[in-house]
């Protein structure tokens, strides 16, 4: 689509820089911000964020300080996973649940200190963040257009900030958050993506933004970096594994009804949740679950035959009954193989040798059905040991 001419469509802090460099004039709204899905080719902007740096405008995400003497057990009542267990300048994934214990949405978790954290998320929960802050000493604060981001993803990733400044970043452990200088400003770098790859993600004033885009390209220019849209953002994540709302799951303020919301258990989230915390939102709902079992859905990870990509295919077990249906799928340039993340029915066996996929492809001014064998394999598809390496960028 053609970049919006909506004026009530906003504009990120790196707007000056991202849209000369959108060549093929593909826009996407985020969250009410114009955003580039493809600069100019998805597949050369995705080899960027696996074989050099890629750099990702981040800014539209939503994010909430909270602050206060209750902040941590005001996140510890809406959040699954016990929060005393972050320790300071550390990120933690994380997921909140309705009463009834089905997922609102999932996102990062950034400690500061026990009075200070930081909520980040794709899909906006002001109102009810704040509805269930209602006799908590904190202040629930959307900062979203205060802070300007940055993902900067990729092997050379760790070169890049330390060619623009960022001395010491190589010592930055996983999902820790330090505070360097890039061309005189202050930046919060966390060793956090969303690619499943090498790569930070920067934060910082929106005053700053421009200046520290120019010293990142500058920097890398002998490391390959490029900037990186949506479109091959999402090929890094479905390769990570990693599940998307209102993709693999409908966030709780997109349902129509409560049936089409998952758990925690239905996502395989179940790692998120820490019963011996005390109570939480959707906490009896999720013991309840826990001790009968899942009957619905399981996540999981599919490898399809053929080289098309089983996008919204529906899945069927040996003997044609429908066991499931594809949430996320694409050809993986660097498995070499078509991926797939998918909701599977829990009454089907994940080990059925005849499970195929209801594919389409494009034939001779037609569409055909195809029928792909596939088989459940675990996530990550793709996983680099760069990604947990310390000190980083040394491989």
């Amino acid at each position: 689509m053609n970049a919006p001419a909506n004026p009530q469509v906003l504009t990120t802090p790196f707007h000056a820089r991202t849209a000369p460099l959108a060549r093929a004039n593909l826009w996407a709204n985020w969250a009410g911000y114009t955003t580039v899905q493809v600069y100019r080719d998805v597949e050369m902007e995705y080899f960027a964020a696996r074989n050099s740096a890629a750099l990702f405008d981040l800014s539209p995400m939503a994010k909430y300080d909270i602050t206060g003497p209750d902040a941590e057990r005001y996140l510890n009542r809406v959040l699954t996973r016990d929060v005393r267990r972050v320790r300071d300048d550390r990120v933690s994934y994380v997921a909140w649940c309705n009463g009834d214990g089905m997922v609102i949405d999932d996102g990062t978790l950034f400690r500061f200190g026990a009075e200070r954290f930081r909520l980040c998320s794709q899909e906006r929960h002001l109102p009810w963040l704040l509805d269930s802050a209602v006799g908590y000493d904190v202040t629930v604060a959307d900062v979203s257009g205060a802070i300007a981001a940055l993902a900067l993803q990729g092997p050379t990733s760790c070169a890049v900030l330390e060619q623009a400044g960022a001395g010491g970043i190589a010592a930055l452990r996983p999902f820790a958050i330090g505070r360097f200088d890039i061309d005189g400003a202050r930046v919060d770098i966390s060793r956090t993506g969303f690619t499943g790859d090498l790569g930070y993600e920067l934060w910082l004033d929106p005053a700053d933004a421009l200046a520290v885009w120019d010293a990142l390209t500058q920097a890398g220019r002998l490391y390959g970096i490029s900037p990186m849209g949506s479109a091959a953002l999402e090929m890094t994540r479905i390769e990570a594994g990693f599940i998307q709302a209102n993709v693999d799951f409908l966030a709780g303020g997109r349902a129509t009804r409560p049936g089409r919301l998952k758990s925690p258990f239905e996502l395989g989230l179940e790692r998120l949740v820490d019963f011996d915390k005390g109570h939480f939102n959707g906490r009896r709902a999720l013991i309840a679950e826990r001790d009968r079992g899942t009957s619905r859905y399981r996540l999981v990870g599919l490898d399809v035959a053929g080289n098309k990509p089983a996008t919204d295919a529906l899945l069927y077990d040996r003997r044609g009954r429908e066991a499931g249906v594809v949430t996320s799928a694409m050809w993986s340039p660097t498995c070499k193989k078509s991926i797939a993340i998918a909701s599977l029915n829990r009454d089907v066996d994940p080990e059925d040798p005849g499970l195929w996929a209801d594919v389409y492809v494009h034939r001779e001014l037609k569409w055909d059905r195809v029928k792909a064998p596939c088989r459940v394999v675990p996530r990550p598809f793709f996983d680099p040991e760069r990604r947990r390496d310390v000190p980083a960028g040394r491989r």
